[in-house]
């Protein structure tokens, strides 16, 4: 019995309408996580925002996971640019939210890398604690360790390699990331404190 081909092979205008959509939302995920690991702390409403982006995309994912990928990448979008209007006005909650969520962001997702996925939510819970507590304490420095985390991080899932290779760009990019942020944010303190005491 002769099988009907159109069955069987897949439609060459999907596939390709398909590729565009998951080009699209890989290269909005690394444009957002380039810009939280370098300026994620000097424009503290994209690290809001870029959370909140991270937050859309899985809460998309889940409830329109039938749905269209543009769907889904318009919704995180949406969230993101919520999220970093808020932070303008409610600075410091929206912040420790943000805290909170790339904490658990980061921890659930190298639990996950690691093979340890039977506990990624309790390491999710322990890192958006951390993630939380951190910015209400350090507010700078957590700033610049959980923006650098989080672009590392999405940045990092964006790439086709294995788990061990992605955990290993993550750690350089993080380390890059901190180093950048971490020297603008001296130099920042430094000419701070410089115009108080001639002040």
């Amino acid at each position: 019995m002769k099988l009907d081909q159109s069955s069987q092979d897949p439609d060459p205008l999907s596939w390709i309408v398909d590729q565009i959509h998951q080009q699209t939302t890989e290269g909005v995920s690394l444009l957002i996580g380039a810009a939280l690991l370098f300026a994620g702390r000097h424009m503290f409403w994209l690290f809001v925002g870029g959370v909140g982006f991270i937050g859309g995309m899985v809460l998309a994912g889940e409830y329109f996971r039938n749905e269209d990928e543009w769907l889904v990448l318009a919704v995180a979008l949406c969230i993101g640019l919520v999220g970093a209007f808020l932070s303008i006005f409610l600075q410091k909650i929206a912040v420790r939210v943000a805290g909170l969520l790339a904490g658990a962001y980061v921890l659930f997702t190298l639990a996950t890398e690691l093979g340890y996925q039977s506990n990624a939510w309790i390491a999710a819970i322990a890192g958006g604690l951390l993630g939380f507590f951190l910015v209400a304490v350090l507010f700078d420095w957590s700033l610049v360790v959980l923006s650098a985390l989080t672009g590392a991080m999405l940045i990092s899932q964006s790439i086709p390699y294995t788990p061990t290779v992605r955990v290993v760009v993550f750690v350089i990019l993080f380390a890059a990331g901190v180093t950048v942020q971490g020297r603008k944010l001296m130099r920042w303190t430094a000419s701070r404190r410089q115009k108080e005491s001639q002040g």
